[in-house]
Formats: structure tokens, C-alpha cells, sequence
């Protein structure tokens, strides 16, 4: 479970009933039917548009096989990031400080920071002057940094360029 969770963090709890549907080749009306649900409720929470609470959780589960509580831990992490969002809580580092230019080759306001953190560290650490080493280390914290570079010293901390390729 930890696995689909990581993965599916922060994402309606409906599209991965909608996906485990169509992996299925279950229609969404009769599958409703079948739980004893109302087909307008399932569609609502397919396309988003309401929450899943515990009851109709537990029933899809079952008739699904997935794991207990599944569901409802997706909608309390969709709850959390809708949370942020409203709250306009820092979802990124500031740009104020990070060059934009690191992230040459990808939409730096389309990437997950979250998920891709090892991407954006090995990024900046291989590239980024100390300041933006200082904005990494003060957005992901000490742990995660170390976890990537094996230490949280920023002058002199740097990934080589193309160090994961293999030397032979």
C-alpha cells in the first residue's frame, strides 16, 4: 500500500477508482448498482467533484479488493494538498532565489517538488551557485539534502556533472 500511496499522493481518490474501473473493464452505473450506491454519486466522485467518505470507502474496497483504508487515505491526502493550495503555503522553493535557468529543459512551474526532489537537488547542487544550495537546504530540509549529496555543508558541496554516468 505504501507504494500506491507515494505514488498516488495528492490525487482524487475517484480517478484511481476510474482507473481500476476501466482496468477492470467494469462499467461505472452497473459497478454502483452493484454496491447498492447511486450511480450520480460514484460519477461525482470519479470526476472529482465530491469527496469519498468511510462507508462508501470500505464498499468499494471490498468489491475492488483493494486494501482497507485506502481510499480514505488518498482523500486525506487530496484534502491536505487542496488545503495548501488555499492556504498558498509554499509548494515550491523561492524563485526569488532559485534561477529559473537551472530548469532549462523542463516547466519549472509544472514540476512536483515534492515527488521529484532528488531530481531538483541533484539540479541545483550540480549547478546552482550557494544561495540556491542555502533555498534547497532551507526548503527540504537537512535530512534530504544529506540523503542526496551525503552532506548539508553548502560552499564546496557539489555533484559533479553527469556523475551518475559510470566510468569505465
Amino acid at each position: 500500500m505504501d507504494n500506491l500511496i507515494e505514488k498516488y499522493k495528492g490525487i482524487h481518490p475517484g480517478a484511481i477508482i476510474e482507473r481500476e474501473l476501466k482496468k477492470r473493464k467494469l462499467a461505472q452505473r452497473p459497478f454502483a448498482l452493484s454496491i447498492f450506491e447511486h450511480p450520480q454519486t460514484l460519477n461525482a466522485i470519479t470526476k472529482g467533484k465530491r469527496g469519498i467518505n468511510t462507508a462508501l470507502a470500505l464498499k468499494i474496497e471490498k468489491a475492488l479488493g483493494l486494501e482497507e483504508g485506502t481510499l480514505m487515505i488518498l482523500q486525506i491526502y487530496y484534502d491536505i494538498r487542496i488545503e495548501k493550495q488555499k492556504r498558498n503555503i509554499s509548494a515550491h522553493p523561492d524563485f526569488s532565489i532559485i534561477r529559473k535557468i537551472l530548469f532549462w529543459d523542463t516547466n519549472v512551474n509544472k514540476i512536483d517538488w515534492e515527488k521529484y526532489y532528488k531530481y531538483v537537488i541533484n539540479r541545483v547542487f550540480e549547478r546552482g551557485n550557494d544561495e540556491e544550495k542555502k533555498e534547497m537546504l532551507r526548503f527540504y530540509g537537512e535530512e534530504k539534502i544529506k540523503e542526496i549529496t551525503g552532506s548539508t555543508l553548502i560552499s564546496g558541496n557539489s555533484i559533479s556533472v553527469m556523475s551518475h554516468l559510470k566510468h569505465n
